[in-house]
């Protein structure tokens, strides 16, 4: 089966590609200018050069394909860039299922995420208004929520590489937001899940959740990534109230660490059961524990 990706070059999508490639599928990706150097196993994948905004690159990468996945989503819009989570999360979808149409591409997994909702926040709004977009139209639709997503990340930026980086790494003691609860999973469960829905029909028209094992809290987060990399950490509880004041104040400047949206959806929670995941993939979901994260100590 040829494989359309829309979000080849990133975290995840580098290893949907591992997975699709090495279940023997055929591979093209959508890749914006100048980031070629962040696709996985360029020698095996066919590449169109183009971003979402460009309709005849979303024309071109769909050409000649069986299925589609639309990988793609925002953790923060900057609109003054032009980035903003109605284009990226739902009107690339909307424009990723015409493409998808006319080009004879009847199969299309989502990528969205736990807690998606309307009405949510925009992130969660813009996800859940693309699921009911791609649900509502004539192709074989399968949506993936996934909670958290972990592992290494290949030059990228992940989940758990961030909150090192941020605070595990740094001599003062880390922030434990009070009440958090995620059911982190692990980045090739989540692909090869993908893998496995493509070529199960009973997945169609169906909203599929992937969690790992267990519902952590955000001080188990933190100690399990400093067990990682073998450091003692002091972690201190700030209540998510204090936080969202200061991201009320302060989350239009890019280096403030969250917006109050994400605290919003922190507060939420992220959790579910691994159970719908690991049937999928015939296997135990790997855990997030020291072994799992011993990318962070190299």
């Amino acid at each position: 089966m040829r494989v359309a990706i829309i979000g080849g070059t990133g975290f995840v999508g580098g290893y949907l590609i591992d997975a699709l490639l090495r279940s023997g599928h055929q591979v093209a990706t959508l890749v914006r200018p100048g980031s070629e150097g962040k696709l996985q196993k360029r020698d095996e994948v066919g590449t169109v050069q183009g971003d979402l905004a460009n309709r005849e690159a979303l024309a071109a990468v769909a050409e000649g394909s069986d299925a589609m996945i639309y990988n793609v989503g925002l953790l923060r819009e900057f609109p003054n860039r032009g980035i903003t989570f109605e284009a990226t999360q739902y009107q690339g979808v909307v424009d990723t299922v015409t493409a998808a149409r006319a080009a004879g591409a009847k199969r299309l997994l989502l990528m969205s995420a736990i807690g998606v909702k309307d009405p949510g926040t925009k992130y969660q709004a813009t996800k859940f208004r693309a699921e009911r977009h791609a649900l509502g139209s004539d192709l074989d639709v399968t949506v993936l929520r996934p909670s958290v997503i972990f592992g290494d990340p290949r030059g990228t930026m992940e989940f758990a590489t961030q909150l090192y980086r941020d605070m595990v790494r740094p001599p003062l003691p880390a922030i434990e937001f009070a009440g958090v609860r995620m059911s982190p999973v692990y980045c090739e469960d989540v692909a090869d899940a993908f893998v496995a829905a493509l070529g199960d029909h009973s997945t169609i028209g169906k909203t599929i959740e992937l969690a790992g094992p267990g519902i952590l809290t955000w001080r188990d987060i933190l100690e399990r990534i400093a067990e990682a990399v073998d450091r003692r950490k002091i972690v201190l509880p700030m209540p998510l109230a204090l936080m969202r004041i200061g991201a009320t104040l302060f989350d239009r400047l890019p280096l403030f660490p969250v917006t109050r949206d994400q605290l919003t959806m922190l507060a939420e929670g992220n959790t579910g059961s691994a159970d719908a995941l690991e049937s999928l993939i015939g296997r135990a979901a790997r855990p997030f524990d020291a072994q799992s994260l011993g990318y962070l100590a190299r």
